[in-house]
């Protein structure tokens, strides 16, 4: 049976997944979800997620929400390597602490200046402020080390903090001055099956 995903092509929350999809060499059909227009809040697809958010994962019976959560299934059904989580209780634990970074300090930065400028407003300070001291954590750790969670590999923690930081330009926040985060952005970028999170122009939600 094959996996679908509900997807919205602007949500770094849905391309964590899509991307992560396309690294594993899994087929998947894309169901687009158009949150411009509320459908993310519509009966049906409450049914699936009753918090109204993409992405959503159809696995044959499974069903699952939040793109963490979907990425560790990914992982630890369908990566028998065990490269992208880990086995080691130190380095779950690190994995760990960058998705709750994901869930943090990058939804809070990153993520809502994006939306907030992609929407035709401004970022206040205190969003700004949380997006800089991310980056400025990030580029320091991973001056010392390849990747966020591993010096040798990438983890599902490389891909829960890829999407909105590349796109944190689009939020008035540039990256000229993490030169270890754009190191990591493309190291990312050339691993075989890398799909791009689309880059986009504000636009105003419908009233």
């Amino acid at each position: 049976m094959s996996i679908r995903l509900h997807d919205f092509a602007l949500s770094g929350h849905a391309h964590r997944v899509r991307l992560f999809l396309s690294l594993l060499g899994l087929p998947f059909e894309t169901v687009p979800v158009n949150m411009l227009k509320g459908e993310h809040k519509s009966q049906p697809f409450l049914a699936l997620n009753a918090f109204g958010q993409v992405p959503v994962l159809e696995d044959g019976d499974v069903t699952l929400s939040d793109s963490n959560a979907i990425n560790i299934y990914l992982a630890l059904k369908h990566d028998p390597s065990r490269q992208w989580w880990p086995e080691s209780p130190a380095q779950i634990a690190r994995v760990q602490h960058w998705l709750s970074v994901a869930a943090g300090q990058l939804a809070q930065g990153a993520a809502r200046a994006r939306w907030i400028c992609l929407t035709g407003g401004t970022p206040d300070q205190a969003v700004i402020d949380t997006a800089v001291q991310l980056l400025r954590v990030m580029d320091q750790h991973l001056a010392g080390q390849r990747f966020l969670a591993s010096s040798q590999h990438p983890t599902v923690a490389d891909i829960a903090l890829y999407s909105y930081t590349v796109r944190a330009p689009e939020g008035g926040i540039p990256l000229e001055a993490y030169p270890h985060v754009r190191r990591w952005l493309s190291e990312l970028e050339a691993l075989p099956g890398f799909v791009p999170m689309p880059s986009t122009q504000p636009f105003k939600k419908p009233a």
